[in-house]
């Protein structure tokens, strides 16, 4: 394993790019279909101007999570104390506190639209804010945890750099699919 690692050609900037721009162009992509879906829920949004207050945090959140594990998961490989191994306890404690972590950020997003809500005189009942905020959340919260370990032991079987490509592929996709999952429990809990 140690060989591998010390064989990504970390600091060269060549390498660095050319892993890079490929991925990036396809993960501009797939942020032009997040704004396309944005505008196909204008309607949603405007009948539930609340919702709108919580789609940055929502999607702010589950890349957020995703970076924090991927980045856990890309620090154990470079100093080689996992080697993807599923009975490694360490490796679901960090799941395991992510998903808490999710728990917690995700009512207090529910909540905070709540007061929100009421300050501003567009209330939705708390129930329906707790449902939608934990369902979309801890789906987007599994959703990061799958693309964490996705990316991260994909990029390290392929002999590219995590780092290089953990943070851009979690955030924009956990971002995208965050605001259709948000959406879509939206539409379910409200319609």
């Amino acid at each position: 394993m140690v060989e591998q690692l010390n064989s990504l050609g970390t600091w060269d900037a060549r390498t660095i790019v050319s892993n890079m721009f490929p991925l990036l162009v396809v993960l501009c992509t797939i942020v032009l279909w997040a704004g396309i879906t944005l505008e196909e829920a204008e309607q949603l949004l405007n009948d539930y101007g609340l919702l709108a207050v919580m789609v940055p945090t929502m999607v702010g959140a589950g890349g957020n999570l995703g970076t924090i594990l991927s980045s856990r998961l890309t620090t154990r490989l470079h100093l080689g104390t996992t080697d993807l191994d599923l009975r490694d306890r360490i490796l679901w404690a960090n799941v395991a506190a992510v998903l808490a972590l999710a728990a917690t950020i995700f009512t207090a997003l529910a909540v905070g639209a709540w007061v929100i809500g009421r300050v501003i005189g567009a209330p939705l009942a708390l129930s329906e804010l707790l449902t939608i905020s934990l369902a979309s959340g801890m789906s987007v919260a599994a959703l990061a945890v799958l693309f964490s370990f996705a990316t991260t032991y994909g990029s390290y079987r392929l002999g590219i750099d995590p780092d290089d490509t953990t943070i851009p592929v979690v955030t924009n996709v956990v971002d995208v699919f965050g605001m259709v999952i948000f959406l879509g429990v939206s539409r379910l809990v409200l319609g």
